[in-house]
């Protein structure tokens, strides 16, 4: 049986949050420790509006230039992870969000990442599912003099029920 170590997080995540304010309440007091709080909230409220806009924009510029769109995407996604987790109230939350944002911490996770990410496009040559590699695809364009059927006009998609093999009822 293969241990998991998220239910552990998410069970110790609320008791870490809270010892978290216990401690910045202490060195810094109470009304500064609710103002940071309301400010990386409000932080993450611009960063999840601004980061959706600016991954759509990146998605777009990628698709005029012919990029592959996967670290667009991937960037994109962490800078909405980054907002969501400073927009939940939490010193260490807001820790992982803050180092989200940092354009080198998001190319490590990229670098991370990169291998197991495939982006599937319909390019003009056909279906590509590998964007390391060459168009490799298995459609073939035949001109409709170039193909023809052997053998009965089976389809059950044919507009004429004489055409098909199939029982009547």
């Amino acid at each position: 049986m293969r241990f998991s170590l998220l239910p552990v997080i998410v069970l110790l995540m609320p008791i870490l949050e809270i010892a978290g304010f216990i401690v910045v309440g202490k060195a810094i007091g109470l009304w500064p420790t609710l103002a940071l709080i309301i400010l990386t909230s409000m932080l993450g409220l611009i960063i999840l509006r601004n980061g959706g806009l600016g991954m759509v924009r990146n998605l777009q510029n990628a698709g005029r230039t012919g990029e592959q769109p996967a670290e667009a995407l991937v960037n994109g996604g962490m800078r909405v992870i980054a907002g969501i987790l400073l927009f939940v109230p939490g010193f260490i939350t807001d820790i992982i969000g803050l180092l989200l944002l940092m354009p080198a911490v998001r190319s490590f996770f990229w670098k991370i990442f990169r291998p197991n990410i495939i982006v599937a496009d319909f390019a003009s040559t056909g279906f590509r599912s590998n964007p390391r590699g060459p168009a490799s695809s298995k459609v073939v364009d035949l001109d409709e003099e170039d193909f023809h059927r052997d053998g009965p006009n089976n389809s059950p998609w044919s507009p004429d029920r004489n055409d098909r093999d199939l029982p009547r009822p």
